[in-house]
């Protein structure tokens, strides 16, 4: 899909709020109501909008420790490879995964409650996945900037 500078505004203030109404989305850009509801379900059908969501604070909620793993396989088999992709993202823990070229194969954002939960994932989760080689943990001491968007052109 094309975007134009009036899609590009649309998306950069959803972007920030995903909660604005329609009303006050049409009055922000400069136009009716119906037409924005129009833009934005022709953003949506096409994709350019995948979901919304609320973000939570992780912390706030229990989910004390967040771990980023990098995972490496052992032979690339590519039989196997599609395997080890369904049940990485089967783990609930994993809130992100990104499959990479290079030394490693996988890059797993997990957040977990405590040391004691991630030591339960790793030993009963993630090691039993057929195929991991290696598993490699950092933990993430502090957030410095943690973002859900896009740096838009303007047109």
């Amino acid at each position: 899909m094309q975007l134009d500078q009036m899609d590009i505004q649309i998306l950069k203030i959803l972007q920030d709020n995903g909660r604005i109404t329609n009303t006050k989305l049409a009055e922000l850009v400069g136009i009716s109501p119906p037409s924005m509801l129009e833009r934005v379900r022709k953003l949506e059908t096409s994709g350019v909008i995948d979901k919304y969501v609320a973000l939570i604070n992780g912390r706030k909620i229990g989910y004390g420790l967040m771990a980023i793993i990098i995972v490496s396989l052992s032979l690339h088999q590519v039989s196997s490879l599609k395997k080890v992709v369904e049940e990485l993202a089967a783990l609930e823990e994993v809130q992100e995964c990104y499959q990479l070229t290079g030394d490693v194969d996988f890059l797993l954002k997990v957040a977990v409650k405590d040391m004691d939960s991630y030591t339960d994932f790793v030993n009963n989760k993630l090691s039993g996945i057929p195929g991991i080689q290696n598993i490699k943990t950092s933990f993430v001491m502090d957030i410095i900037k943690s973002s859900t968007s896009f740096n838009l052109p303007v047109l």
